[in-house]
């Protein structure tokens, strides 16, 4: 009788994954290697010219209430580059949905979270709308969305009747300005925010020691494991020391949560659900997920009716944090979100993108805002600064491309 030999003897004996060192894991993805080693250098220079002032307990705190809604927006402008498209309207998008918030809570004296599911509803109702002008109707996504902006600006001044409306009081502006402080206790510092800190970074760790453990069975390249070691470590003591910081002030901020859920959630929707993988198919080849079954025109709706979902909920944080709604409240919010994903290693041509790449965009640009406001630097020189830092970014992102291009 012949033998039948087994798929495992066929193969042969399973070889180890390859094994990168330092050098080879920093320029295999120079995009993304880029971004963590400019924020490091940002960070750290700014440390320097205050004087350390930059990383005090008070300024690390501010950091993360001011910034919060910018980083909100990035997480749905992420998903919305990496499909090809773009959108502009964000920013009146905010200011909309933060003055239906205001006529209810303020005006008509409703619960606070009326006046927040009032918001987000809204924000749903928008992005139906605009995700039904690009999807369905087939027109760009930049045209809709800059109707968009002027349309829902327009609105905004309509429902507010041109004037401000404040101020929301408790507990509505809790939601931007509210902490999770003492409740476990703790001699000049909060221990509740260490312990939750902690407890993220063992889930962080053993998310990434289960990915590693998957690319090895799989014979994808993985880092050398002291290199795997130092870089959890080394994210821990970041995790650990920002944590400090927080403790040291007044505790774990309520915005905080509420962002960490998201990238959390937003980052398994885009890397590990059939619709992120759609996401990322049609903007990096249209006509080769048309013909592979991704249904387009639903996939491209539905990004849109997210971003509109989480520039309400932006506009909740916003109109939370400023304690009441402004005509002008929002503008130039949308140039932030996106400078934020093309800093964070998205690219212009869609297909490329990450959720935590475009949140460390979104803090290199707060860093640099804080930064140069804490030195006295005018208004004017932080849009020039800025500006030149989106397109050294963008430039980088070409740079890359043909550099790859060149190497096949």
């Amino acid at each position: 009788m012949t033998a039948v030999a087994t798929p495992q003897q066929t193969k042969g004996p399973q070889q180890p994954s390859p094994v990168a060192g330092l050098k080879e894991l920093v320029t295999r993805n120079m995009r993304t290697s880029g971004i963590y080693i400019a924020f490091v250098a940002i960070v750290a220079l700014f440390a320097i010219l205050t004087g350390g002032l930059s990383l005090s307990p008070r300024n690390v705190t501010s950091l993360v209430l001011q910034y919060s809604y910018i980083l909100i927006l990035a997480i749905g402008m992420v998903i919305v580059i990496i499909a090809g498209h773009i959108d502009l309207s964000v920013g009146s998008v905010v200011a909309l949905t933060g003055a239906v918030s205001a006529i209810l809570v303020i005006r008509n004296g409703q619960p606070w979270w009326v006046g927040a599911l009032a918001a987000l509803a809204v924000g749903v109702v928008i992005g139906c709308w605009q995700g039904f002008w690009v999807a369905y109707v087939g027109v760009p996504a930049f045209i809709v969305t800059l109707a968009g902006m002027l349309l829902f600006r327009g609105l905004t001044l309509i429902v507010l009747d041109n004037i401000s409306l404040s101020p929301f009081g408790t507990p509505y502006t809790g939601i931007a300005g509210g902490f999770l402080n003492g409740l476990l206790g703790g001699d000049g510092y909060d221990a509740f925010t260490l312990i939750i800190a902690g407890i993220a970074v063992v889930g962080y760790a053993y998310s990434q020691l289960r990915a590693r453990q998957a690319r090895v069975r799989y014979q994808q390249t993985v880092e050398a494991m002291p290199l795997f070691v130092l870089k959890i470590v080394a994210i821990a003591a970041v995790v650990m020391w920002f944590a400090w910081q927080l403790a040291h002030e007044r505790g774990l901020p309520i915005v905080l949560i509420i962002m960490a859920i998201l990238i959390v959630a937003y980052s398994v929707v885009t890397t590990r659900t059939v619709f992120g993988r759609h996401v990322y198919a049609i903007g990096g080849n249209l006509a080769a997920a048309q013909l592979s079954g991704v249904k387009v025109k639903r996939v491209n709706f539905w990004i849109f009716v997210n971003m509109g979902f989480l520039a309400a909920l932006a506009g909740v944080v916003f109109s939370s944090r400023s304690n009441g709604a402004q005509p002008a409240a929002g503008l130039n919010m949308e140039l932030d979100a996106i400078a934020a994903c093309f800093i964070g290693g998205a690219s212009v041509s869609g297909g490329i993108g990450r959720v935590g790449g475009a949140m460390v965009g979104g803090l290199i640009m707060a860093v640099m805002s804080n930064g140069m406001s804490l030195m006295g630097v005018n208004q004017s020189w932080q849009a020039v600064v800025k500006g030149l830092v989106l397109l050294l970014a963008v430039a980088y992102d070409i740079y890359n491309k043909r550099r790859a291009a060149a190497a096949r």
